[in-house]
């Protein structure tokens, strides 16, 4: 399972989860969306890096997250 570190009115972010639904389409992958700013360990962790797309507690991208990126990043 993946999961994906959001925040609020983040353009990168909404991007992010529709590349994720993209792949979804293709690919049979699961993600759970996490707000950080409702967790001050997240915010402090990961407020300069969102979107993070985290898989078993490994980072495996953040930033800008595109359709090939993400590919290439989940080995697909």
């Amino acid at each position: 399972m993946l999961t994906l570190y959001t925040r609020p009115n983040c353009p990168l972010c909404e991007e992010a989860k529709l590349m994720l639904q993209l792949v979804q389409e293709d690919f049979p992958i699961g993600f759970t969306e996490v707000n950080i700013e409702e967790d001050d360990v997240l915010h402090e962790k990961y407020m300069i890096m969102i979107p993070v797309l985290e898989q078993e507690n490994e980072i495996l991208i953040y930033g800008n997250i595109g359709y090939a990126e993400l590919l290439e990043a989940l080995k697909l």
